[in-house]
């Protein structure tokens, strides 16, 4: 099934108006919502709350944007930045539809922390799905991504960004990358 839609959840941090998600709308043809979290609609400096609220608010926000462009939640491109696309990950694991999963500066640990990974659902995962990661990322490195990645059950495609850490600086590029997969996507 071709994708519809393009959902993108921000970083800890962020919000919607990441230069990456700005850019992935500007160059995509089909429609994209990039979605702040309920915790930033509420405060700019307030943390996020624990993971599967998050993660229940990605499951709500993939329904309604389905029925608001009048697709199906499985025609849906999943993704987004750091957390964000950590949250998006762990729906699709626990069975939300999906088409795809696009993974921006995926959290593998956190700084210095290699023996706290946040891989165990990569393996429920069955959509293709795209890393998209600097080679210099404190929150996991080329080669540990790698490592598991592979543990998603479908296809996976990787794009290392030389010289670029967690937050690549490398908008068009990234947003390049992700528009050419979904379009490839079938």
């Amino acid at each position: 099934m071709k994708p519809r839609g393009i959902i993108l959840f921000h970083g800890a941090g962020g919000n919607r108006d990441h230069p990456v998600f700005l850019e992935i709308e500007r160059q995509s043809n089909i429609p994209v919502l990039r979605h702040n979290f309920a915790y930033r609609e509420a405060s700019a400096k307030r943390p996020p709350p624990r993971i599967d609220k998050i993660v229940e608010e990605v499951e709500q926000v993939s329904i309604n944007f389905a029925k608001e462009i009048g697709e199906s939640q499985s025609s849906l491109v999943l993704g987004g930045r750091s957390f964000g696309g950590r949250a998006a990950s762990m729906a699709i694991a626990e069975g939300l539809p999906s088409r795809a999963l696009a993974l921006l500066s995926y959290p593998l640990h956190p700084p210095g922390k290699v023996d706290s990974l946040r891989v165990s659902h990569l393996h429920r995962i069955r959509r293709p799905t795209i890393f998209i990661s600097g080679d210099k990322d404190p929150f996991g490195s080329p080669d540990l991504l790698e490592q598991y990645a592979n543990n998603v059950s479908s296809e996976v495609k990787f794009h290392l960004l030389e010289r670029q850490n967690h937050d690549p600086r490398e908008s068009e590029m990234v947003a390049d990358l992700v528009i050419k997969w979904v379009e490839k996507l079938r």
